[in-house]
């Protein structure tokens, strides 16, 4: 254990993942959080964050020359996700990318941390090749840490077997996440339903519709799991000191399971409408095509968002949210085991449809779409 204060360096800090971390270690007692991005994200109480590009490795030299020795902790929930999304995940150079960056900023922060106690590594259910089409049938379900790794094309595997490698020279813990599908109101990122979500939702109403149609490929998805960022940073928090947690891999979900029919209608009720038909669409190819009605949405509301409704949600979480619900192919939704972390220590659960209401009203108070009326 350190002597002192904790400082947690959060890679990635402008994903969803990454802002949630950052938010939960700055505010508790004791410790320090920092973050860096490519991106730079909006202010963070409690945090400071840096400009990085974890594909230079000059650029992560000078970031650790400049915090490392106060580093305690590192969590590293950054992510290259290559243009189109699906088709990168077996994309050789972005699995290299992905590489890179990990080993750019591990390197010289092993060098310059001699306080360092613990790594989170971020992965997530594709480590058991639910999406590889070679793998998906032989996959058992539900989905355990403990399996044997079902070898393929992925870049988790090839961060996760370089950090065991060094810690062989080292003293500190590893905690391997494999949470699934993650929600929140990050801007701009690759991998987040709930902006283009919402964002239809405040169209259809500033069109005057009292109706929310469903826009998903199909009703009949099976049921899915979700995650809710803020649960995850209370876990990465959880196992940045838990003896339980060292060492370890852990799947996490919010506890529960939902259908999109279901459910449909707590996000409906969020924009102050009700639940209407089926009516199929592409969130990708539809919303961007809506600028100018979003620009207008803007001005009106003095939204803290850009006009372009692309920059707002990202063009991969466009393409994500289709994905999810139905409108690419079928979603291949195996259930997680959360026994581990649940055995290891980690109770906290959270109701998915209470995790909707949540995050749309938020989006909401905080300006990023319009309030309800």
């Amino acid at each position: 254990m350190s002597d002192g204060p904790r400082t947690v360096l959060v890679a990635g800090a402008s994903g969803l993942v990454g802002q949630a971390a950052l938010r939960r270690f700055g505010t508790l007692a004791g410790w320090s959080a920092i973050g860096l991005s490519r991106r730079t994200p909006g202010p963070i109480p409690g945090a400071t964050t840096y400009r990085v590009d974890l594909d230079d490795p000059g650029s992560c030299a000078e970031l650790v020359a400049a915090v490392g020795a106060r580093v305690t902790h590192l969590v590293f929930a950054a992510q290259y996700e290559a243009p189109g999304m699906v088709s990168g995940w077996f994309d050789p150079d972005a699995i290299a990318r992905n590489q890179r960056m990990l080993r750019n900023l591990v390197e010289p922060l092993l060098a310059a941390a001699p306080r360092l106690e613990h790594v989170s590594l971020l992965q997530g259910s594709k480590a058991y090749g639910i999406h590889h089409p070679e793998i998906a049938a032989r996959v058992r379900t539900p989905l355990r840490e403990r399996d044997p790794r079902l070898e393929h094309p992925n870049f988790y595997f090839e961060q996760e077997d370089y950090l065991r490698q060094q810690q062989l020279t080292g003293t500190w813990g590893l905690t391997v996440w494999r949470p699934t599908v993650v929600y929140g109101d990050a801007a701009g990122v690759n991998m987040n339903v709930l902006r283009p979500l919402a964002v239809y939702a405040a169209l259809e109403r500033e069109r005057g519709e009292r109706a929310l149609h469903y826009p998903g490929g199909s009703y009949e998805q099976p049921f899915q799991e979700a995650v809710d960022c803020d649960l995850l940073a209370e876990a990465l928090a959880w196992s940045a000191t838990a003896p339980g947690a060292r060492d370890r891999t852990f799947n996490l979900t919010n506890g529960d399971t939902f259908t999109w029919r279901h459910t449909w209608a707590a996000v409906a009720e969020s924009f102050g409408m009700q639940p209407g038909e089926h009516r199929p669409m592409s969130l990708a190819t539809d919303l961007p095509a809506r600028d100018a009605e979003w620009a207008a949405a803007v001005r009106k509301h003095g939204l803290d968002a850009p006009p372009s409704i692309e920059a707002h949600v990202g063009a991969n979480s466009l393409l994500y949210a289709d994905w999810m619900l139905g409108g690419l192919e079928a979603v291949v939704a195996p259930f997680n085991s959360t026994i581990a972390v649940r055995q290891a220590g980690f109770h906290r659960c959270v109701d998915t449809e209470d995790m909707f209401r949540s995050w749309f009203e938020r989006m909401q108070r905080h300006g990023i779409v319009p309030a309800g009326t």
